[in-house]
């Protein structure tokens, strides 16, 4: 089968990879006979603790080297890493990839729709990859992958590592955080008006005290201010004598 990608359309794409329909809800099992009390309830394979699950076609992955932060141990299952209850990681290299090009398609067939949060994790062990990395992202858009990109097996690692180090961590602790003070909210502010940086904000609010003063000054007063210079005053004053509504 031809992958390549300008031969192929998105629709064309996405039968290739011949997913197939969301899996049902597990119910509760009958149990054999009437007598019986035992019920039996089927259950997804979930996470264990704080181990990295593995799937044993991944032994001798040298990236397995670089996850010492967290244990991890081999178990049966689809993917090659679970990371989480709800998310795990499929890996390629680039190299295998152009070697094997019907090889994510199988694994994406045996994955179905199972996880919440798929990575395909992809290593770059090649001179040229922008034509390969194409196909994967188009591969990834139509079948819900997020793409992650790592240049060696260290990398790699690493990042399998952190999704399962960050698992329970709130979303919050990537979010940007709001200043809590009133100088912080004015190095902020000021910094946002190019080229200034956080000396030259700490500098105005040195000389000056108040966004009222800077206001104020005159184009060459703000020159003045030690690393300031005429061009950065010059923006500054331009700011803050501009009309803020057209």
């Amino acid at each position: 089968m031809s992958l390549f990608i300008d031969s192929l359309g998105d629709d064309d794409l996405l039968a290739n990879l011949d997913l197939p329909p969301p899996a049902k809800k597990l119910s509760t099992a009958e149990p054999e006979s009437s007598n019986s009390s035992t019920v039996i309830q089927q259950q997804p394979k979930i996470n264990k603790g704080n181990c990295v699950l593995v799937n044993p076609k991944q032994r001798g992955n040298p990236l397995l080297k670089s996850i010492q932060n967290i244990p991890w141990e081999y178990d049966d299952i689809v993917p090659d890493y679970v990371v989480g209850a709800t998310t795990c990681i499929l890996y390629i290299s680039l190299r295998y990839h152009n070697l094997n090009p019907d090889y994510i398609h199988g694994r994406l067939k045996q994955l179905g729709k199972m996880y919440e949060l798929r990575v395909l994790l992809v290593q770059i062990d090649i001179q040229e990859p922008h034509n390969a990395l194409k196909h994967l992202t188009r591969i990834c858009l139509l079948a819900d992958l997020t793409l992650m990109l790592a240049w060696n097996a260290e990398e790699a690692g690493k990042i399998v590592e952190t999704y399962k180090m960050f698992e329970n961590k709130p979303p919050d602790l990537i979010m940007e955080r709001a200043e809590q003070f009133p100088y912080q909210k004015l190095v902020s502010a000021l910094t946002n008006i190019k080229p200034v940086n956080k000396t030259d904000a700490m500098t105005l609010i040195q000389n000056y005290g108040t966004l009222a003063n800077m206001i104020n000054s005159s184009e060459e007063k703000l020159s003045l201010c030690a690393g300031l210079g005429p061009r950065k005053a010059k923006k500054l004053y331009k700011t803050f004598n501009e009309n803020f509504l057209k």
